[in-house]
């Protein structure tokens, strides 16, 4: 990376290489750096990197609809390194935008010992999970949403993630968590 890259920017390189997406094109506009992704499950999104250390409002989440809108894309994704009005997240909310909070590390976080690595189970995987063990997911562990590991791989309420822990004694120890 670069010494010029803003902080924002290097958020935006962490989340893309993190969540595995595939970058089409890149381009700056006023205030922001678009990115068009082809997400993993080949859908595709546009990622805004909001340059601006102000506020993110309802203008920010109207001029990405809008670009959704004209490129037939149903996610878009903003990060930031300002704060969000409350307008802003609910109207985000309906809109089908991702607001990536401003503690969104610009790191890659599962490269540190400490932190476990978080994967999310595909509807499939999370299908037979819950019927091998016959339970269902509301009785597992919960993690939150915000969680900055669950925000990383992209994990909403309702999914389940596999966290795998390295163990001195058990070699490699794997436990699910219900995201809420």
């Amino acid at each position: 990376m670069s010494s010029e890259e803003t902080l924002v920017e290097k958020k935006t390189k962490v989340l893309i290489k993190l969540r595995g997406y595939k970058v089409l094109n890149k381009e700056e506009i006023k205030n922001a750096i678009s990115y068009n992704i082809k997400m993993k499950d080949k859908k595709k999104a546009i990622l805004w990197a909001v340059t601006t250390d102000g506020t993110v409002g309802v203008a920010y989440i109207t001029q990405l609809k809008k670009a959704m809108d004209d490129a037939k894309i149903e996610n878009g994704i903003i990060t930031t390194i300002g704060k969000y009005t409350h307008t802003a997240k609910s109207r985000a909310k309906q809109n089908g935008i991702e607001l990536i909070p401003k503690i969104f590390p610009s790191f890659q976080i599962f490269d540190h010992e400490f932190v476990s690595k978080h994967e999310l189970l595909k509807p499939e995987e999370k299908e037979e999970f819950l019927e091998d063990y016959k339970m269902q997911a509301y009785k597992l562990p919960r993690i939150n949403s915000s969680d900055p590991a669950i925000i990383a791989v992209g994990g909403n309420p309702g999914d389940i993630v596999r966290v795998i822990r390295k163990s001195k004694t058990a070699g490699k120890y794997v436990a699910y968590r219900y995201i809420v």
